[in-house]
């Protein structure tokens, strides 16, 4: 990548994303959206194209590409619809991305293969009903008991937790104080179908309506102490590098999003005709567009920019923070904009900005809410 000049490759798996997106999912999201239904033949075709393996080494079941490959991805799809974008997003960077960064070889071995090809789906347990942002806050315990982990406590909003396909869940817990009086804070890989281990009924959201988040309860749950995650002590630390670059991916997200208001923007201003012209001819409207074509851009700058330092291996917190705080705000404005520009249409669920508008708040809040993107920043400044 040099700039925003695209591979040839890239650029390859860029239209054919697009292509999936227009051709296979936007013609059947809206109904799944309405039934709260999880899209599993949809989920299945983007396995079978590899975009569940895109960042992974091929010796590990993946493509070999990398994670800005997979953030061009994740853009195409949100384009068109969100729900499919975050359960590709969460399965990815929370999902499997852990176990290639953290996991032995055994746990490698036994999870990535599946977890590329998309025929399972991996969540990762941090959230706790009682402390979001403040995930340090971590109530759920694990103590070995033999050469058993027994867990107990419970997790909310998790993604891709409680799925028919859904492999497994790593969780944080506490394993024990630390030497400096803190928690000690682990992670574990925890299988589904183990016993005790539930997986709630799905939350009722405002959007991303077409994937799956659960509240997920473990009631003496037991798991091998071979599926510790990493280091004993390091899930807290091990967790937020993978949040650093989640961001980015989130991010990319949410440039989606932005984008397909701007589209449906265009395409809507220039069909729908008032007082005896398309409405994109006046001022108050195309001036609206333009506006939103120019976030739309400049969030994806910002996006390419943490990318491209974080693949050189440079320094990247403070950029990944301002791409995910000036994408996700973005696309709540955008979305905003294209309901207005849609005027009664655009309340109307049948539209897709209707979604946009549903699916962009949350871009606000998860994997780091804007207040704490702009601690991130401000402690990168050295305030």
């Amino acid at each position: 990548m040099t700039g925003m000049h695209l591979s040839d490759e890239l650029e390859s798996l860029r239209k054919t994303v697009q292509e999936f997106a227009h051709d296979v999912i936007a013609p059947v999201i809206g109904d799944f959206y309405e039934r709260e239904a999880f899209p599993y033949d949809i989920v299945r075709q983007m396995g079978e194209m590899g975009l569940f393996g895109l960042p992974f080494p091929e010796d590990e079941g993946g493509m070999g590409g990398d994670y800005f490959a997979l953030c061009i991805v994740l853009e195409e799809l949100a384009r068109v619809d969100s729900s499919v974008a975050i359960t590709l997003e969460a399965a990815v960077s929370l999902g499997a991305m852990p176990i290639h960064r953290f996991g032995t070889p055994e746990q490698k071995a036994q999870w990535l293969p599946r977890l590329c090809s998309g025929e399972v789906l991996g969540a990762f347990g941090l959230t706790e009903p009682g402390g979001g942002s403040d995930a340090g806050a971590t109530l759920t315990t694990a103590r070995l008991d033999g050469d058993e982990w027994v867990i107990n406590g419970t997790k909310a909003f998790i993604t891709n937790s409680g799925t028919d396909i859904t492999g497994l869940v790593t969780v944080t817990a506490v394993t024990g104080p630390a030497q400096d009086g803190r928690k000690e804070i682990s992670s574990i890989i925890v299988p589904s179908g183990t016993p005790g281990f539930t997986a709630s009924k799905k939350y009722s959201k405002v959007g991303w309506n077409a994937s799956d988040t659960r509240e997920l309860s473990f009631s003496d749950c037991r798991v091998p102490a071979a599926n510790l995650l990493g280091e004993r002590g390091r899930g807290y630390a091990q967790f937020l590098s993978i949040l650093d670059e989640g961001r980015i991916a989130i991010a990319a997200l949410a440039v989606g999003l932005a984008q397909g208001c701007t589209d449906e923007s265009v395409r809507y201003a220039k069909e729908r005709s008032a007082f005896g012209r398309p409405i994109g001819e006046n001022q108050a409207i195309a001036f609206k567009v333009a506006d939103m074509e120019m976030r739309a851009h400049t969030a994806r700058l910002s996006y390419y920019d943490a990318a491209d330092r974080m693949l050189r291996g440079e320094p990247f917190k403070k950029q990944a923070a301002i791409a995910k705080l000036y994408s996700s705000e973005i696309a709540v404005t955008n979305a905003r904009e294209a309901t207005q520009i849609h005027g009664g249409y655009g309340f109307m669920n049948e539209f897709p900005v209707s979604r946009m508008w549903r699916d962009s708040k949350i871009l606000e809040i998860g994997e780091g809410t804007s207040e704490v993107q702009r601690i991130l920043i401000a402690r990168e400044l050295g305030l």
